[in-house]
């Protein structure tokens, strides 16, 4: 079985001035896509990935271009300030955006729908003030929306 899947990651109220953005590619060979400049309003990024059914454990596996990860451990960057392309940002950080929590019964909901996405909504503002960085899990979960 091989599904494609569309996703959505809306970052909430991140920094003011900082430019965030979705990776895409691995290692060298990387580039930043729908690269944002905060406002402090909620930034949205859309993508798809490719679900197959071949994995050992009966787990989903994620692939595409914006997967990032071994099979077990697949997850999505959010680039910041430096990674992002914004040279003058004092941040070079990335969210990884684990997707772990995203079960067969959470695909079957988003996909049964044209207008449904799956969605997650992580905090954009870490402890320290600046914005969120390393492993972020969704504040609700991976949740099949509008």
């Amino acid at each position: 079985m091989e599904i494609e899947l569309r996703i959505r990651i809306i970052l909430e109220s991140p920094p003011v001035g900082v430019d965030f953005g979705l990776q895409e590619g691995k290692g060298r060979e990387y580039q930043t896509i729908q690269t944002q400049r905060s406002t402090g309003r909620d930034l949205r990024f859309h993508g798809t990935v490719t679900v197959k059914d071949d994995r050992d454990d009966s787990l989903p596996n994620f692939l595409g271009p914006i997967t990032q990860g071994p099979p077990t451990g697949r997850f999505l960057y959010i680039d910041i300030g430096q990674l992002a392309g914004q040279s003058d940002s004092p941040w070079s950080r990335r969210i990884k955006v684990p997707l772990s929590g995203v079960t067969w019964e959470l695909i079957a909901q988003a996909a049964a729908g044209r207008n449904l996405v799956l969605e997650a909504r992580l905090p954009g503002t870490g402890r320290d003030g600046g914005p969120s960085c390393a492993t972020v899990h969704p504040v609700h979960g991976w949740k099949p929306t509008r």
